[in-house]
């Protein structure tokens, strides 16, 4: 904390330094500043206040305007169907910002995704959606509205490995209480011991695998992993080894029941199989009375990939990936499809995204116009392809503004029926909810984030702020490093823990963050350190958490 204030103190004296050294000379004039007027550009925020609701919540911006709009939409679609909004949260893994064709990839890049396209022009697209930089922390996130500092989940559990989600209140608990019937399909890997299980942290049926597939299948391919795959009592040592080598069926009364193996075969047609059962379960829905939310986790397109044999070679790219992106987006057309034929695509709103940036260290990758990759807090690590379709009710758009992942858990809940003030106290006075509900952002026609800032971490420490187009590391993962030749994935380079005085970017003429910019916007830097600083006093109050972590911790 010493450190952030006595960098603070140094730039206001250098801002000083500036604004006279401007009034003295100011360019492009010997008589005074420019008269141009300028303009303050929606979904930019910096230098305004945002406003806190409660101790443990962060505070928003306000649109009374758009929220109006917002609760008027939502009347009326209550009004028609009897009942609040299902809610369908369809995640990837391991895919890239610019890997479907709404953002620039899809056919370009040799995976063509009709069907997500036509979902995602139809709804608003959300070009500044963020992740974590990994996998389980993100998962966690979307459960719990917390970035991994609060619900300390900072990295993927092992083989096995337990999770945290023990004791803690879940989205889909919280959605459970409001009358929602809670479906969960896919991967999991928020923890395999019992606590952490999704039959008990809130949903009423789960169907798929516990763990992350590469957990399945590393040590089996004599590929990736020949020291393993062919010796024979190394293989057995991992056959044995304590962690759930199948795809199970979680229920509260039968735990986690084994379906079958996961081995190089059965995990190609998981997606399928997956895809089914959300199928069958959105079918069975068709006439309820009760809303319903369904998670619904693929396992493409996360290393190694095994395409579906029906999929080998259909991408144009013909790799593994992009194989997998075709086969996915085919999945997303069926489960809309599907929804449409019974009749509740009209009261269902769909979030689409990724759970971080592409993998880099396995080839094929996943794309990013950004730097970094999964594993890091560059832009290309966390920053995610998403998109919210309810038909009818969002208008056709696309929004820089900003949107975490975290703030699922609290749209969720509020497009529920649940207000941000009930949720504060639901959640306890003890524990700190880093999402914002974005109900209005996304459901008034002209709305914008009511998100000020978005912060990063990476591992088990806050990485960076982004405020408008600016952003500020204050610990980075640095790719290239010395202890690697070539081009590295995010798990491998160095992380630097002390930046000095920040490496500040602006992410418009910037994107790809490969210089830092931070001495030519000194007045921009004091706005994103006194976010910094009031982030600190947060984690003061609410203390990090680490409860599957790192040694270093």
């Amino acid at each position: 904390m010493k450190h952030f204030k006595q960098l603070t103190i140094t730039a206001l004296m250098l801002l000083s330094f500036v604004i006279v050294v401007q009034s003295q000379n100011p360019r492009g004039s010997t008589t005074g500043p420019t008269t141009a007027k300028g303009y303050d550009h929606p979904n930019q925020y910096l230098g305004k206040q945002a406003t806190l609701i409660a101790d443990n919540m962060e505070p928003v911006m306000m649109h009374p305007a758009q929220n109006t709009e917002a609760l008027k939409k939502l009347k009326e679609m209550e009004k028609k169907f009897g009942k609040r909004p299902n809610i369908l949260i369809f995640l990837l893994d391991d895919v890239g910002w610019m890997d479907p064709g709404f953002n620039g990839g899809g056919e370009a890049v040799g995976n063509p995704t009709p069907n997500l396209d036509r979902a995602a022009h139809n709804g608003i697209i959300l070009t500044s959606a963020y992740s974590t930089p990994s996998c389980t922390p993100t998962r966690a996130t979307i459960m719990t509205g917390q970035t991994p500092l609060h619900h300390g989940l900072l990295r993927p559990p092992m083989y096995g490995e337990p999770g945290g989600l023990d004791g803690v209140t879940t989205m889909p608990k919280i959605l459970q209480e409001l009358g929602y019937t809670t479906q969960g399909v896919g991967k999991w890997h928020i923890g395999e011991n019992e606590a952490s299980q999704p039959q008990n942290v809130g949903f009423d049926d789960y169907y798929g695998f516990l763990s992350v597939s590469d957990m399945y299948t590393e040590w089996r391919d004599i590929y990736f992993n020949p020291e393993i795959a062919l010796s024979p009592t190394r293989f057995q040592v991992m056959e044995k080894f304590p962690f759930n080598h199948n795809n199970v069926h979680c229920t509260k009364e039968r735990g986690a029941e084994k379906v079958y193996l996961i081995d190089l075969e059965t995990i190609k047609y998981l997606d399928q199989d997956w895809a089914d059962y959300s199928e069958k379960f959105i079918r069975n829905m068709e006439d309820s009375e009760k809303p319903w939310f369904l998670y619904h986790a693929t396992r493409a397109c996360h290393f190694d990939n095994y395409p579906n044999d029906e999929y080998a070679g259909k991408s144009p790219a013909r790799t593994v990936f992009s194989d997998g992106m075709v086969e996915i987006d085919d999945i997303f057309g069926r489960l809309v499809k599907v929804l449409e034929e019974t009749g509740q695509l009209e009261n269902t709103i769909i979030f689409f995204t990724s759970d971080n940036g592409p993998e880099a260290e396995v080839p094929p990758h996943g794309h990013t116009p950004f730097r970094g990759s999964k594993g890091s807090s560059w832009e290309g690590g966390t920053r995610v392809p998403t998109f919210v379709y309810w038909k009818d009710v969002i208008s056709s758009k696309k929004s820089d503004g900003l949107f975490d992942l975290a703030d699922l858990f609290n749209t969720c809940i509020s497009l529920a029926g649940m207000k941000n003030e009930d949720l504060s106290k639901r959640v306890g006075a003890d524990r700190y909810v880093d999402g914002v509900d974005q109900t209005s952002f996304l459901l008034a026609d002209e709305g914008q984030s009511n998100r000020y800032s978005r912060i990063y971490t990476l591992n088990q420490y806050l990485s960076a702020v982004r405020i408008d187009e600016f952003k500020v590391h204050i610990t980075l993962e640095l790719q290239d490093a010395i202890f690697q030749r070539g081009f590295t994935g995010g798990f491998s380079g160095a992380i630097i823990t002390n930046t000095g005085g920040g490496v500040g970017t602006n992410l418009y003429t910037n994107p790809q963050e490969d210089v830092s910019e931070g001495i030519r916007h000194i007045p921009i830097g004091v706005m994103l350190e006194a976010e910094i600083d009031r982030y600190y006093e947060v984690l003061k109050k609410f203390p990090p958490q680490s409860k599957i972590g790192f040694k270093s911790n």
